[in-house]
């Protein structure tokens, strides 16, 4: 059996929903993958920071964030200045990152990780910046320390996208990909088809903490565009920004489009798509109207979908329905497995 001290980066809706699996699959860890662990850092944006070597109560420090609260009192450091020092201080073997995502440059979260790798621990992360902005540099760092640099839950939550090529498909040459890698839009675009307006379904999906206050993120097509050149980075290797992508968003298409491509059997997808030509790359995000024989048709909802075109198998689709916390916790937990085994 081998223990390991964990620390969370990020305490929002998925650090608390891993906390929560980790508990839950703890019998399961032990028993089957010989893993027992220990919480010995949490570090939040609102709510302080705790390290605790001799590990933190993982239920408090969950009721304290319910109510409010902060996770000083939980602390048996010293108080901290900044999450670097947090990070060079909490005593772990495994950081799971979990910040906001910076579509331009991935900091701070590529400094995070920097420092949790040059530090000597597995870095996992849920968040798609870092993948797209440092991932050779991670990669190689985490490589040179004899660590793992895993993000499983970057692009399509708990789905197995980048572990189903690292680990499952040896020998394939990825030439494309196509599908809905936005749930937001996709979430919007389906209360369209049943009545709602474009302001009104974008209220349901911030109400429901879906969409942020601030939604261009999801609706201008940048959350799509850094999932295809996260994609595009990892598995096909060759380098892309999302500014690489050829990017429209969901903004001007109206309930009249909406009804007029129903009226044809068609519908309006937020469609992604990726693909080969000689040394580089094509990659677009934009509404198009897809057809009954289109893969994407039938996803509604939060739910989304990716098909590959590869060399040996010309097509391969992964669906994930109606996605939440829970399954981009596991994607995590996920990583934490596959990192240590």
């Amino acid at each position: 059996m081998t223990h390991y001290h964990l620390a969370l980066l990020g305490f929002g809706n998925v650090g608390q929903a891993f906390l929560r699996l980790l508990q839950h699959k703890k019998d399961l860890l032990l028993n089957d993958h010989r893993l027992s662990f220990s919480v010995t850092g949490i570090a939040t944006g609102r709510h302080g920071m705790a390290i605790n070597p001799q590990g933190i109560d993982i239920e408090l420090a969950l009721q304290l964030i319910s109510t409010g609260g902060k996770l000083d009192s939980l602390s048996s450091h010293p108080p901290l200045v900044d999450t670097i020092e947090f990070i060079r201080n909490c005593d772990a073997d495994v950081l799971f990152e979990n910040t906001p995502v910076n579509y331009v440059s991935g900091q701070p979260a590529v400094s995070y990780l920097r420092t949790a790798l040059q530090a000597g621990m597995h870095a996992i992360t849920a968040n798609k910046g870092p993948v797209v902005h440092a991932y050779q540099e991670l990669t190689d760092l985490a490589k040179k320390h004899g660590r793992k640099f895993y993000f499983e839950s970057a692009v399509m939550d708990g789905a197995p996208i980048f572990s189903l090529f690292r680990e499952s498909l040896p020998a394939t040459s990825l030439h494309a990909f196509y599908g809905i890698l936005n749930s937001t839009t996709n979430l919007i675009l389906t209360r369209m088809e049943n009545g709602d307006s474009f302001d009104g379904a974008l209220a349901y999906a911030q109400s429901i903490g879906l969409a942020e206050t601030d939604p261009s993120g999801d609706i201008d097509g940048w959350d799509a565009a850094v999932k295809v050149a996260a994609l595009i980075t990892v598995l096909m290797g060759i380098p892309f920004k999302p500014t690489d992508v050829e990017r429209t968003g969901i903004r001007s298409l109206t309930t009249d489009d909406i009804f007029q491509a129903l009226k044809q059997g068609k519908r309006w997808k937020l469609v992604c798509t990726a693909r080969r030509e000689g040394a580089s790359v094509l990659a677009r995000v934009r509404p198009e109207l897809v057809g009954t024989d289109s893969p994407v048709y039938g996803v509604n909802g939060t739910s989304s979908i990716v098909t590959f075109e590869t060399d040996v198998l010309p097509q391969l689709s992964i669906v994930e329905g109606n996605p939440g916390p829970e399954t981009t916790a596991y994607g995590l937990l996920a990583d934490f497995i596959n990192a240590t085994r």
